[in-house]
């Protein structure tokens, strides 16, 4: 395979049709796996732990010993690691602990008196709450960090991973999150079994985390009987560069994420045409030794694209319009820059800040919208956990002074029984 890593110009036609194609990026083929999941969540939901059993077997070619693990030994799986790594996984769980804690400050509930009438607004962790990592192409310690964390410190009491590749790694950072138990089940099964609960695996309130096409299917599905964080799509990375940025640092970075998957998206808004040429050549120099080669390579040729405008301005507003998963800036005045980008699940300011530090150690989850989903959604955090309940209390005399106009208003609505509700509270 060769590299043909495309690019368009702001000033051709098909700058418009690219934008256009990228903006429906976040589609994805569930409908194709659909089938498939709707009979794996209804026989989970009606054979319980004999069909989670039967559908790891089938799917994932093994056969757990035991289905939900509470014993899972991660003290002495952190141990066992080497030093480098057992200190980087320590530092990833310190720090993202720490943002997440000082994100919680933010986000208590409130009340205020008037006129008789007390309002409320209390904030609670949910009880249960499932996070998922994924197996299949690669181990993923980060994503039980980057998940379990925020629960804990939201104060949800009860933790429950998914994994389908329960590796010490894995086990080390469930330990370093506070995992309470781990499920041994990946897939669509896993997710229904959380949604569902069986004999062995309690129900959950929420599940969050990114999967594969089979487990985004069933998150859809399931949505309703549990809440979910979003439905994850394929990593991406759009990195703005101007004519000053080092292309051997740009390349790297779309690099970064191109080797995710061959389904990745690593674009490059640039200010010209010759900077692209030179971020092709050291893409094609640095992917010449970079093990998975083939996925990256794959990667950048189906879906990646350097878009060339020739408007500084122009770098964030196109960035705002892509509203990407993550950003990184590498321009003169990077900061002056990131401000203007207006949608972005993470933006990364300053060619010295790799997107890499956000995947491990910088602190915010690296769990984040993707596919544009940012117009409407946010990076993982504490209040994805949080329940809201609003209490209300009325005096007597606030709802005499109200009640004509409660009254009112639900005869507006030919909703008599609401207004007599009130009616009759002030009969003597």
């Amino acid at each position: 395979m060769s590299l043909t890593y495309q690019s368009v110009d702001a000033q051709s036609p098909d700058f418009a049709r690219a934008l256009a194609r990228l903006a429906r990026r976040g589609e994805s083929d569930l409908e194709r796996v659909e089938p498939v999941v709707r009979e794996i969540l209804a026989a989970v939901r009606s054979e319980g732990d004999a069909a989670v059993l039967r559908f790891v077997k089938q799917h994932e070619k093994r056969e757990p010993t035991e289905l939900l693990v509470r014993n899972f030994d991660g003290a002495a799986a952190l141990a066992s690691l080497p030093e480098t790594v057992r200190q980087a996984l320590q530092l990833s769980a310190e720090r993202v602990r720490r943002y997440h804690e000082e994100q919680k400050k933010h986000l208590v509930g409130f009340s205020y008196a008037e006129g008789g009438i007390t309002l409320q607004n209390r904030v609670l962790p949910v009880e249960k709450a499932g996070v998922y990592a994924p197996g299949g192409k690669a181990n993923y310690p980060s994503s039980v960090l980057m998940t379990a964390i925020p629960a804990r410190v939201a104060g949800v009491a009860e933790v429950i991973l998914a994994c389908p590749q329960v590796s010490t790694e894995v086990r080390a950072a469930a330990h370093l999150a506070g995992v309470t138990a781990i499920l041994d089940a990946g897939g669509a099964q896993a997710i229904a079994a959380l949604a569902y609960g069986t004999a062995s695996v309690p129900r959950v309130d929420k599940i969050v985390g990114p999967g594969n096409l089979y487990v985004t299917a069933a998150k859809r599905l399931v949505f309703g009987e549990v809440d979910i964080d979003s439905l994850a799509g394929p990593s991406e990375i759009l990195v703005i560069a101007d004519d000053q940025a080092n292309p051997r640092w740009v390349a790297a970075d779309l690099i970064s994420q191109a080797e995710h998957d061959e389904a990745a998206y690593a674009l490059l808004l640039c200010r010209s045409e010759g900077f692209v040429e030179r971020v092709r050549a050291e893409l094609a120099r640095q992917l010449s030794d970079l093990p998975r080669r083939n996925i990256a390579e794959a990667s950048l040729n189906q879906h990646g694209l350097a878009l060339v405008v020739h408007d500084q301005a122009e770098l964030s507003r196109v960035a705002t319009l892509l509203a990407a998963e993550h950003v990184a800036v590498h321009t003169v005045a990077p900061a002056e820059v990131a401000s203007r980008v207006l949608r972005a699940g993470a933006i990364f300011v300053g060619p010295t800040t790799p997107e890499a530090a956000g995947d491990y150690v910088a602190g915010p989850s690296h769990v984040l919208p993707t596919g544009g989903a940012v117009r409407y959604g946010s990076p993982l955090g504490v209040y994805h956990f949080l329940s809201r309940t609003s209490l209300i209390s009325y005096e007597g005399s606030a709802l005499a002074d109200q009640a004509a106009r409660i009254a009112a208003f639900a005869r507006a609505e030919g909703l008599d029984g609401h207004a007599r509700a009130v009616e009759v509270r002030l009969e003597r």
